[in-house]
């Protein structure tokens, strides 16, 4: 593993030619924190065509959230294209509304904002269907929180840098020691660039190497 001062250096090199590169594109999250949480939901281990069209169709049927207590499990799957694990996501967001209501009056995650990012990140991953990842993009794209969510395209590019070891998976502690390594000034932007990365160049087979813009602090490549 680097030191903590190259590291620090790199880090910020990396994050300008990431930069400048895809310049922040932030992978039209939302402002709003719960139909953020609900975006990243339908994003759950599906493609960018596909959660982006679940999350279309689960605004049309139900653009209050509200509609979602008087609504059944079956009706919700029935009409939110999801995109993979139906039941399970129509029932956590049934679940999530419910909660909600019941501990602010009605579906909304406004109280968050005066929230520390401890209790913020407690009380997301309190939520039905709501890990780490999903509560700290909330955090970070809707509640201007200086977090970093890993994503598999993240952890993917933290390997091939060495800042996490090889044979390390994205675990809570894992997570956490990660987002502890890189400055809070960079999380926001190394975040959604490198999700930009991993999807277009440092893919998980067949790296496109040559065009990466940060090849030169990779010291794992296609062999990661």
């Amino acid at each position: 593993m680097k030191t903590e001062q190259t590291f620090a250096t790199n880090s910020h090199e990396i994050a300008g030619n990431l930069t400048r590169h895809y310049n922040n594109f932030s992978h039209h999250n939302k402002k709003n924190p719960l139909d953020e949480l609900f975006f990243i939901l339908c994003s759950v281990k599906r493609s960018e065509k596909v959660y982006t069209e679940a999350f279309k169709s689960l605004k049309h049927y139900f653009p209050r959230y509200e509609m979602f207590t008087t609504a059944s499990v079956k009706e919700i799957t029935r009409v939110v294209s999801w995109g993979g694990l139906q039941n399970q996501k129509s029932a956590a967001a049934k679940e999530i509304v419910r909660r909600l209501v019941e501990d602010f009056g009605r579906p909304t995650l406004s109280p968050l904002k005066k929230m520390s990012d401890e209790d913020c990140e407690k009380f997301l991953t309190s939520l039905p269907g709501v890990g780490k990842k999903v509560a700290r993009c909330v955090m970070l794209y809707s509640l201007n929180r200086q977090v970093f969510p890993v994503d598999a395209h993240c952890w993917r590019i933290a390997k091939r840098l060495n800042w996490v070891a090889i044979n390390n998976n994205p675990t809570t502690k894992n997570m956490d020691d990660l987002q502890e390594q890189i400055p809070p000034e960079l999380r926001f932007s190394l975040h959604v660039n490198m999700v930009s990365h991993g999807r277009k160049i440092c893919v998980a087979r067949s790296p496109k190497c040559r065009e990466c813009v940060i090849d030169a602090f990779c010291v794992k490549g296609k062999d990661c």
